[in-house]
């Protein structure tokens, strides 16, 4: 492949990144353009304007996997790479997924990365479009980048003024779900050392961000598999004493790994917000155990109740599947039903997806495309009747939000304690700047907005 035109003229060869899936692949891609800058590349390209672009894919579901392939052709259809003046590199999930089958079906793209290799994202680039220029010097900041840049990593999302990052504290997954394709993207479960997490923390701290969000596949179990086990309690113990006037929140805990420890740790510190992201999944037991999962209808309501016994007033979210391999009729309105009466604020409903390579795919009992599409449209109606009357329910009360940022019409927007970064809607408030924490009382909701003053 022919060097990009910037790296033959002695300029900085220009990057640009397109990030598909979740947030977990955001700070994946903000390590590879760290190590990228380091080596003295220009990452804040625009895809247009590019040498080099790189499609970091998510591959979780079919869909996913076909959203990122559209981008990845949208890539290669840029005017500089149908030119043969650029690169389009493929990382991320969907190269950990299918790896040689990929690469055979995708001629177009110049490399691929997959996850377990995103630290080679220099020697990649470099092969594809040419050093950055700076000579030694470049080399070693290059090297150096990648130090700074191995391990957890956090993404300061763009256009909400920095003031709220993810850090990951683990990755891979050993639970392998039956329907599930991570642990076979992303390896088996390994925790990110605790110095390594404060470091990032403290890097996002510095640089003015007020929330931090801690991620991985499965947050509960973070050091469990250290030669001297700690706990994720201990983790955000630690973390909040340490920066008292940073919010810390935990997203996807696995029913088992919601700890009484962990509830009394957030109970004894008011910057872990009380928010809980517990993926069930289903209700019914035996669905469960198609899934490889535990549990039950009675085993969650027991664990809510607990919740709220230890965290009153705590937030709650979680994640269900409709139409999973021999569902019937009965075991789906028990669903409904279960969402019906449970205390979660929010609701995250999907269909099953039949997933080439999982033990679920070949399970007797798959539910046709439409069948699957209309029972998550029905679930997805229960879960926002539920949940517009939970956020409602809030008018009255006083709540810190953090500032997220200002509209073009200078309404200030930000989010309390009981919502997630982009996915439980936000607050509208009445003053202060992105950065700020003000106190408002909740005047108003519609379905998962509110307004405070």
């Amino acid at each position: 492949m022919a060097l990009a035109s910037s790296a033959r003229t002695g300029g900085a060869p220009r990057i640009a990144f397109v990030t598909m899936g979740c947030a977990k692949n955001e700070v994946d891609t903000d390590a590879m353009r760290r190590r990228l800058a380091a080596a003295g590349y220009d990452v804040d390209a625009a895809p247009e304007q590019a040498d080099a672009v790189v499609v970091n894919t998510c591959s979780f579901i079919q869909a996913a996997t076909e959203e990122s392939l559209e981008a990845v052709f949208d890539a290669v259809s840029l005017p500089q790479m149908e030119a043969g003046k650029g690169a389009v590199i493929v990382a991320g999930c969907m190269p950990a997924r299918y790896g040689v089958e990929l690469e055979a079906e995708l001629g177009e793209a110049s490399a691929f990365v997959p996850c377990a290799d995103e630290e080679r994202i220099v020697e990649v680039v470099r092969r594809c479009v040419g050093p950055a220029g700076a000579g030694a010097a470049g080399a070693e900041a290059a090297e150096g980048g990648a130090r700074a840049a191995s391990g957890p990593e956090g993404r300061e999302r763009e256009g909400q003024g920095a003031v709220s990052a993810y850090v990951k504290i683990s990755d891979g997954c050993d639970r392998f779900c039956s329907y599930c394709t991570i642990p076979f993207i992303r390896g088996r479960y390994h925790s990110f050392p605790y110095e390594g997490i404060h470091a990032e923390v403290a890097r996002h701290v510095a640089a003015g961000v007020r929330e931090v969000v801690l991620i991985a596949q499965d947050t509960g179990r973070w050091g469990a598999d250290f030669a001297e086990p700690s706990s994720l309690a201990q983790l955000m113990g630690r973390l909040a004493d340490d920066f008292p006037a940073t919010w810390l929140r935990v997203m996807y805990v696995q029913p088992e790994g919601v700890t009484d420890e962990l509830l009394d740790a957030m109970a004894a510190h008011a910057n872990i917000c009380p928010y809980l992201d517990i993926p069930l999944q289903h209700v019914d037991e035996g669905l469960l155990r198609a899934m490889n999962r535990t549990g039950s209808a009675a085993d969650f309501a027991a664990l809510t109740q607990r919740i709220l016994d230890r965290l009153p007033g705590a937030t709650l979210r979680t994640t269900l599947i409709a139409g999973f391999p021999g569902e019937t009729e009965e075991q789906f309105e028990a669903l409904c039903a279960f969402v019906e009466e449970a205390p979660f604020d929010y609701v995250g409903v999907f269909p099953y997806s039949r997933e080439e390579g999982t033990r679920a795919a070949e399970l007797p009992g798959q539910l046709d495309e439409d069948e699957k599409a209309e029972r998550a449209r029905t679930l997805r109606g229960v879960a926002d009747a539920v949940g517009a009357a939970r956020v409602r329910s809030r008018v009255g009360r006083t709540m810190d939000v953090l500032v997220e940022g200002i509209e073009e019409d200078g309404q200030a927007y930000g989010r309390a304690q009981c919502q997630a970064p982009e996915v439980d809607g936000a607050t509208f408030v009445s003053q202060g700047e992105p950065g700020d924490i003000v106190t408002v009382r909740i005047e108003d909701t519609l379905m998962y907005e509110m307004e405070g003053a």
